[in-house]
C-alpha cells in the first residue's frame, strides 16, 4: 500500500509521514523531493525551475514508486505537495493504472495556521538563514486547490496534533499502529531531528 500525504507547505506532511513510519512496523518513507532536487542540480542555474514541471521527474516518480511498492511488503508513505490537477492525475493516476494501491490524504489547514507554522520554520541557503517566503507565497493556490473533491481524503489539522493526524490516517487506511506516542520531550527532539534532516 502506498499512502500519499499531500498538503500545503507547513501542513505537516513530512512529520506525519515519519511519525507514521516510526509507529508502524515495516513502514518506509519515499520522498519524491529528493529526486526533484537531484534533477535540478544537474541543470545549469538558468534552466532550473519548479522540478514538478520536469516531465522526467513525474515519470521517474511513477516508475520508482511502482518499483518500491513491488518489493516492499509494508506501507510506503509519500510526503509531497502536488496541487496541479494534471500532474496529480498523471502521477497518482499512473500508479493506479499500474496496479498500485494508492491512498491519498490531503492535510488541510487554514491560511492563518499555515502562516503560523511556517513562521517558525527556517531554511538554510548559501547566504545564510531565511524565512520560508516562497512557501508562504504558495499558500493561496495550495489551499484553493486542495479544497477540491479531487484531493480527498481531506484531513483537518488546524485543531489536531501530529499524533492525532497520524492515528486518524492509520485508522482510515486500516493500519495497526505498533508503537505508542512519544512523551512530549522525546517527540520534540525527534521533530527537531526530522526537520534538520529535511532542510534544503
Amino acid at each position: 500500500m502506498l499512502i500519499w500525504i499531500n498538503g500545503a507547505f507547513g501542513a505537516g506532511k513530512t512529520h506525519t509521514a515519519f511519525e507514521l513510519k516510526r509507529r508502524l512496523s515495516g513502514a518506509h518513507v519515499a520522498d519524491p523531493e529528493v529526486a526533484g532536487f537531484a534533477l535540478q542540480r544537474m541543470l545549469p542555474p538558468a534552466a532550473r525551475r519548479d522540478f514538478q514541471d520536469l516531465a522526467q521527474w513525474r515519470s521517474s516518480v511513477v516508475e520508482t514508486l511502482q518499483q518500491i511498492d513491488a518489493v516492499h511488503p509494508g506501507p510506503v508513505f509519500v510526503p509531497m505537495t502536488i496541487v496541479r490537477d494534471d500532474y496529480f492525475d498523471e502521477i497518482l493516476g499512473g500508479l493506479r493504472v499500474r496496479g498500485v494501491d494508492v491512498r491519498h490524504y490531503a492535510l488541510i489547514a487554514s491560511p492563518e495556521t499555515l502562516l503560523k507554522r511556517l513562521s517558525t520554520r527556517i531554511a538554510f541557503i548559501r547566504s545564510g538563514l531565511r524565512r520560508e517566503s516562497w512557501a508562504v507565497e504558495q499558500i493561496p493556490r495550495c489551499v484553493a486547490a486542495l479544497e477540491q473533491e479531487r484531493y480527498a481524503t481531506h484531513v483537518a489539522t488546524d485543531d489536531r496534533t501530529t499524533d492525532e493526524v497520524v492515528e486518524w490516517i492509520a485508522q482510515d487506511a486500516g493500519l495497526t499502529l505498533t508503537a505508542p506516542r512519544l512523551v512530549p520531550w522525546r517527540y520534540q527532539l525527534r521533530r527537531l531531528r526530522v526537520g534538520m534532516q529535511h532542510i534544503r
